[in-house]
This record gives structure tokens, C-alpha cells and sequence, in this order.
């Protein structure tokens, strides 16, 4: 008789992701990577094998056993059924490769393997591309950079052997430009801003959880912290459904993904320096007036609406980051689609990330899913039902390296990467900053939008409005002419 393949239970949080996919929304997270030289099937399978499964979770399953779900080795296990070579129709540019990713986003995952694929377009714009698919029950975003990370080095004759995961990146894989201001490492692990305090907070009652009660002179810190979780979960239950928009609709299977030439980051940061703002700040009010441009060409009216996009706030301690798994929350960021005047529409998004200072929602929402992942199925579905109702889109913003990366001795010039949708979600705009750019991507919805590409194209232009803008505006004194 052979033996019982290896088995450990799954988290609750883990599992809520894995029952979250429906054929309409795959819960996948999926990038790609251009690279400026040739990559050979040969290099990144011997990357594959010693970096990438030096984590043994990616030589596992999710099963479902009595009792729940647990991760199960695959006792079959073949690199090649993972990594795979596959070619572009046509003439093989970005358009092309822009339909394989939709085409592989909109395609389940085999469930009888682990749930992940590489696929290697050799040859692309003079050298070559990866794709990347990875079922979210695996790892968070964070966690997936993390892995990412620690198979890349800084010059193409730099190997990276396999070491025991660091609690941190070698530093010499930090980022190099932010000089006193901690390594890439720390950034990304660095919560979003406007949730920070509460994230510290949070993070403090998650790890004390039932000890609580040890700490009687705590206890009134405690109560005021619960008292806060209660108010938002209050405010989540009275929240409104979302207004009805062209990027509002029943979801289909076919997704659509586009993104854009990349733009400088250094420009992006002059603005916010010259009018006070965060990058953050800059870049979601850009995305706001791509949103409103589209729709008014599309004969919709735009003027007051707002629509809320959930946006995930990192919750993991720093000292937790070589483990994969699940670990963050969601808070509702209302866009002001309304607005048109791109600096009034820039100082509101401003003052709507400082309204979310001391948000308990993204500490909220990871309790949630974790109570949600020990539910009955049906009971997990009809709670997601009801919270996609509430949003329009899913927008990620992760500040990747600012120097350039080498993955198998070939130069990565490009990154991109999209999360999920969950329920009726039918929109993902994901910003990646990366070697001094901004990267903007896209995904929607074929049944709601079938060219993404004439939505993400507006955010550029909205951009050189806002840079515009500030330029011309008689700011006299007030503005920091430096920057």
C-alpha cells in the first residue's frame, strides 16, 4: 500500500477564498512580466524548481475532506504540467498578448493539481514575456511579491540559490533609491496610510484575541477598540448598493485585461509634493477621471455620482512575511466621479483617504472572511452577494522596486498584475510602481466593458490634465516651484 499523501488543514481565510470562485469571477491573482532578453524554457523551469517550490505549499492541493479543506502533496506532481511554453496569434504584439492573458484569466485552473501555472511567450518585442496565474487561496498579493522578490537580483550574472525564507529580503535586494526611508520590503509592508492607526490597533486585538482577559488594565483600551469594530460593522450593514452604472451589470465568463505605456514616476511625485498630496492621492483621483470620462462619452450622466471601489489594506507583521497564506483586509474608498475639475477632484480624494484614518473596515474584513471561511457555503455566497453589491471595482496600488530586476539573468522592463473580483465585482484597476514608472492595469468584464483599453487609455490623459492644471493655476506663492 503507498502512503497517504501529506495533509495539513487549510485556514478559514485561505478556504473562504478557494469557495469564493464562481466560473464569472475565477479567484485568481495573475501578472506578467516583459522582459528586455530571452528567457529559455530551460532557465525558468531550473528558476521554478529550486525558488519557487522551495516553498512546498506550490507542490500542494486543496482537498476536501471531513472536517474541511486541507492542503494534500500532490503525489503526481510534474514541473511540466506547470510550466509551460505558448506562442501569440497574429503578429504577436501587445494586442495579442494583452488577448492570451484575458484569454487565461477567463479560464479555470485544473482543480485535480496545484492551483498555479507559468507560461513563457519566448518570443515577444525583442525578448520575452511570463505569465503568471496563482489561485488566491495560496497567498495574498503581498506574500506573492514577496516570492517574486526573492527569485529576482540586480544584475543578469547574480544567482539566487535556495536559502531558508528570510523573515526579510537580503539587503541587498531592498530598494536602493529610498535612501532612510527602509528597503521595498518595508514599504510594501508598510499599510496603507489612511488606515494605519486602526491597522495597528487591529493587528493588537487579533493577536491577543481570547487573552484579553488577562489583561484587566488594558481592558478599557480593549472596549474602546471593540467599540469601534462595532460602529463600522454598523456602517457596513446601512451602506447603500452602489449606483447603477455601465460598470455595474450581471458578470460573464470573458474578461478583458489591458494596460498602458507606463508613466514617470518622478513627474507623479512632483504634483503631490507641489499640492501637499500623497502619491496615492495623485493616482486614484487620475483613475476617477478616467472612470467619469468614459462613461460621460458613453452618454451616461456623471455629475454627482460617486461609486466605491474596495481596496486592500496589508495587515500581515513584517516578522510574518516569508509565510503565504491569506492575510489582509478591505476598506470602501468613494470615488468622486462627479467632480471634473481635476484639482478639486484631487483635494477630495485627499480628504476622503483622511476620512478613513482610524477605519476599523479593513480589521472588519478580514474577521469577516475568516468567520465566513467556517460557514456553510451557501452562507459565505449570499454574504458576498450582498458586500459586491456595494462596490464597483477592486483597485490595488503596490510600490514595487525603483531599480531594475533580473529574473533568470533576463532584465524585467515591465510588471503588471491584477487581483480578482469577487460576486458581482466586474471592474480591477491595478497601479504597480516599478525602476522610476507607473504601471496602470486593467480588467473588466466583457458584458459591462468589452475594450478596457479605451477606459485605461484615459488615465494618461488624465494625468497630463491634472499636470496641466497645476501649472497654469495662479497659485502665486503657495506652490512649491521646486518641485
Amino acid at each position: 500500500m503507498s502512503a497517504a499523501p501529506e495533509r495539513e488543514h487549510m485556514s478559514s481565510i485561505d478556504t473562504a477564498w478557494l469557495r469564493m470562485d464562481r466560473p464569472y469571477n475565477l479567484m485568481m491573482i495573475t501578472s506578467v512580466m516583459v522582459f528586455e532578453d530571452r528567457l529559455t524554457l530551460d532557465a525558468l523551469r531550473q528558476t521554478i524548481a529550486t525558488l519557487f517550490l522551495s516553498h512546498r505549499r506550490f507542490k500542494q492541493k486543496p482537498v476536501h475532506h471531513a472536517g474541511g479543506f486541507y492542503w494534500e502533496t500532490d503525489p503526481h506532481f510534474t514541473l511540466n504540467s506547470h510550466v509551460r511554453r505558448i506562442g501569440l496569434a497574429g503578429n504577436g504584439g501587445k494586442k495579442e498578448l494583452e488577448e492570451l492573458v484575458s484569454d487565461l484569466m477567463s479560464t479555470p485552473l485544473d482543480p485535480s493539481k496545484p492551483l498555479w501555472q507559468y507560461y513563457l511567450v519566448e518570443d515577444y518585442q525583442g525578448g520575452s514575456a511570463l505569465i503568471g496565474r496563482i489561485h488566491h487561496c495560496y497567498a495574498d498579493g503581498i506574500a506573492l511579491i514577496h516570492v517574486l522578490l526573492s527569485m529576482t537580483t540586480m544584475s543578469p550574472t547574480e544567482q539566487v540559490t535556495h536559502t531558508p525564507i528570510p523573515t526579510a529580503l537580503p539587503k541587498h535586494r531592498r530598494n536602493a533609491e529610498h535612501k532612510g526611508e527602509g528597503g521595498i520590503f518595508e514599504l510594501l509592508f508598510h499599510p496603507l496610510e489612511a488606515v494605519d492607526n486602526a491597522v495597528k490597533a487591529g493587528q493588537h486585538l487579533l493577536e491577543e484575541g481570547m487573552e484579553v482577559v488577562r489583561h484587566a488594565p488594558d481592558l478599557p483600551g480593549y472596549a474602546k477598540q471593540g467599540v469601534g469594530l462595532l460602529s463600522e460593522a454598523a456602517k457596513l450593514l446601512v451602506m447603500a448598493d452602489d449606483p447603477s452604472t455601465l460598470f455595474k451589470g450581471k458578470p460573464g465568463v470573458s474578461k478583458r485585461v489591458a494596460w498602458i505605456e507606463p508613466l514617470p514616476l518622478a513627474e507623479v511625485k512632483a504634483i503631490g509634493k507641489a499640492l501637499n498630496c500623497s502619491i496615492n492621492d495623485v493616482l486614484l483621483s487620475c483613475v476617477a477621471g478616467a472612470l467619469r470620462a468614459y462613461l460621460a462619452d458613453q452618454g451616461e450622466c456623471v455629475e454627482g455620482l460617486e461609486i466605491r471601489a474596495t481596496v486592500p489594506v496589508n495587515l500581515r507583521p513584517l516578522d510574518k512575511a516569508h509565510n503565504l497564506g491569506n492575510f489582509f483586509g478591505l476598506v470602501f474608498l468613494t470615488l468622486p466621479i462627479g467632480i471634473e475639475d481635476p484639482l478639486t477632484r484631487l483635494f477630495e480624494v485627499k480628504e476622503r483617504m483622511e476620512q478613513l484614518k482610524g477605519s476599523y473596515q479593513a480589521i472588519l474584513a478580514l474577521g469577516l472572511l475568516g468567520t465566513l471561511g467556517l460557514s456553510p457555503k451557501i452562507v459565505q455566497a449570499s454574504a458576498i452577494k450582498i458586500l459586491s453589491k456595494k462596490a464597483t471595482a477592486v483597485m490595488t496600488n503596490v510600490p514595487g522596486p525603483q531599480m531594475p530586476l533580473y529574473f533568470a539573468g533576463a532584465k524585467v522592463r515591465e510588471m503588471m498584475f491584477w487581483v480578482p473580483q469577487s460576486g458581482s465585482i466586474g471592474m480591477g484597476v491595478s497601479i504597480l510602481t516599478y525602476n522610476g514608472f507607473v504601471q496602470f492595469g486593467l480588467i473588466t468584464d466583457s458584458n459591462m466593458v468589452d475594450d478596457p483599453e479605451s477606459v485605461i487609455s484615459r488615465f494618461g490623459r488624465e494625468f497630463e490634465n491634472l499636470l496641466l492644471t497645476t501649472i497654469m493655476e495662479p497659485w502665486g506663492e503657495t506652490l512649491d516651484t521646486d518641485a
